[in-house]
């Protein structure tokens, strides 16, 4: 073999063992970080049961949005090491802290045996597993693009774009198999901490495979020359010419970037679970299937935008999840609980006030009742059993303004103000819950009436989105920041875009229809951060797949 056959294979073998290495080690942080969303349901009952189950679960998207909340300031601490010190010691720490929050989950007591410390102590390990996350992902994708050839840096990385994938799949293959063989009584019982304790082998797997590598060569080289930054806080945002880009990334690539990537995967899933009522196990599967189906996609797309740029995927999966998140998900309840679909075409659901007294239905401490008022009543009536409506409020002066009307297609029920007419609470109970039963609103999705295969091919088609939008990112945030100040600088616009503007979706979503009592009022969140994404990064954002890394 001759010295440049052997220098071409030696160089081939360390590519390969920086993209195994480095995307490893972030499949088993995703893992541990997506397990919490996946349960959230579970979580809801063991953690939050003091609570009403409609605020028990927005507060447990809210414990889960916790962790997304802390993201940035995880950039910035360990974006500053990773730039003082280096990229691959910083994310060997980040891990530890990762792995140990995560296995600590699993075995928190309960709310009901510890009361209220549960819930904190809950918030707190999820905090510690943003702060950690914060670091980790920033230093991965710098450590691989700086390793990437010149003109391959899209398509080397994108394999630690399908990491957060990869993670999610592999924490929906773990919960399968659990629920399928204990059965799903046992799961909800103590089976649901079986998934957070193995986690622990996943640690000491990924941490060994991580001292295997060596430091970046960019930041080698910088480390030699004596250029490395000394406050890289400072000038990556302290100084305008850093910092505008800084904004230009999060507001024209990253934050639409996020709320499709959440949207398509997990606000998906938790619209097929908690507002579809398909069952965990199904929707898991569904979910499953259309990630392994799109996947591969994450790496045709970085490999793409290494030949037609970055800003012009990115931008196409934007615009295509603003125009079409309405009529896909009205496709998906149309497909996965047709009987609710048909019920509400046949019968829509209408709460008629002549005021606006009806509270927000959205109790976070636990103690409102949502009794002061027939209004109140009735939506809590509603949103409790799941069912969609629309709130009217009349103008008209000869309205009985002592009574809320719901009305179930052409039958009305009079939900009279509270302590008007002595048991009519229990009547009006009684009626509503026999007139929305004849009108077919199904108390769970019919598994039999499923069309799995339409439902799997409208999840393969958000997360197509969501591939087009995070394939190419990584490679587009390393491109548009010095090397000195690069972890830094890539890391705070990308952990606010998907710590915030996305992180937070599913729980503003939620809240949003709880409000409404329109299943599809929340995707307005993500169809207008998508939209100015588009608008931003048309004016403002670059393109960067020609630039040379090394600056």
């Amino acid at each position: 073999m001759t010295g440049a056959a052997a220098g071409t294979t030696r160089t081939r073998q360390s590519e390969r063992k920086v993209i195994l290495a480095s995307s490893l080690g972030t499949v088993f942080e995703w893992y541990d970080f997506y397990l919490y969303g996946l349960l959230a349901t579970i979580i809801s009952a063991q953690f939050f049961s003091g609570v009403n189950e409609t605020t028990g679960f927005i507060f447990a998207l809210a414990a889960f949005a916790a962790g997304f909340a802390v993201r940035p300031f995880g950039a910035l601490v360990f974006g500053r090491i990773g730039d003082l010190v280096g990229r691959k010691n910083t994310f060997l720490v980040t891990m530890g802290l990762m792995g140990a929050s995560t296995f600590l989950v699993g075995v928190l007591p309960s709310y009901a045996s510890i009361g209220v410390a549960a819930p904190i102590l809950l918030v707190v390990l999820r905090l510690v597993q943003g702060l950690a996350l914060g670091g980790e992902y920033g230093g991965a994708a710098t450590y691989v693009a700086e390793h990437a050839p010149e003109g391959k840096r899209g398509l080397f990385t994108s394999f630690i774009q399908t990491t957060a994938t990869l993670g999610l799949f592999a924490a929906l293959g773990v919960v399968i198999a659990i629920r399928s063989v204990i059965g799903e009584a046992a799961f909800a019982d103590w089976g649901w901490r079986l998934p957070f304790l193995i986690s622990v082998i996943l640690l000491g797997v990924s941490l060994w495979i991580r001292l295997q590598l060596e430091e970046s060569p960019v930041f080698q080289q910088m480390k030699e020359e004596g250029t490395t930054s000394k406050a890289p806080l400072t000038e990556a945002f302290g100084r305008w010419g850093n910092l505008k880009w800084v904004i230009i990334a999060l507001f024209g690539a990253v934050a639409g970037q996020a709320v499709v990537w959440y949207a398509g995967q997990f606000y998906a899933l938790f619209f097929l679970e908690k507002t579809l009522k398909v069952d965990g196990a199904t929707a898991n599967i569904l979910i499953a299937i259309a990630l392994a189906l799109g996947t591969p996609f994450f790496i045709f797309f970085g490999w793409l935008s290494d030949k037609i740029g970055r800003k012009p995927i990115i931008l196409a999966g934007c615009a295509l999840a603003a125009i079409t998140y309405f009529p896909a998900f009205h496709m998906l309840t149309s497909s996965a609980n047709p009987v609710l679909a048909e019920a509400q075409a046949r019968a829509p659901v209408v709460v008629l006030t002549s005021h606006a007294r009806c509270s927000f239905q959205f109790d976070p401490i636990g103690k409102n009742k949502f009794n002061g008022s027939s209004c109140d009543i009735a939506k809590s009536y509603l949103a409790k059993a799941g069912i969609p409506y629309e709130h009217v409020v009349q103008n008209n002066p000869r309205w009985d303004r002592s009574v809320t009307i719901v009305r179930v297609g052409d039958v009305g029920i009079d939900i009279p103000e509270p302590g008007q007419y002595d048991g009519a609470e229990g009547g009006m109970t009684r009626s509503l819950e026999a007139a929305l039963k004849a009108a077919g609103y199904p108390a769970k999705a019919d598994p039999a009436r499923i069309d799995k295969p339409l439902v799997v091919a409208i999840l393969f088609y958000l997360v197509l989105l969501v591939t087009m939008v995070y394939g190419p990112i990584a490679a587009l945030l390393v491109e548009l920041f010095p090397s000195r100040i690069r972890y830094t600088a890539m890391s705070l616009p990308y952990h606010i875009g998907n710590g915030w503007f996305g992180g937070f979706l599913p729980t503003t979503a939620f809240a949003m229809v709880a409000a409404t009592g329109n299943i599809y009022y929340g995707l307005w969140y993500p169809v207008a951060i998508a939209a100015i994404t588009v608008v931003v990064g048309l004016l403002f954002l670059p393109e960067t797949f020609r630039r040379s890394i090394h600056q």
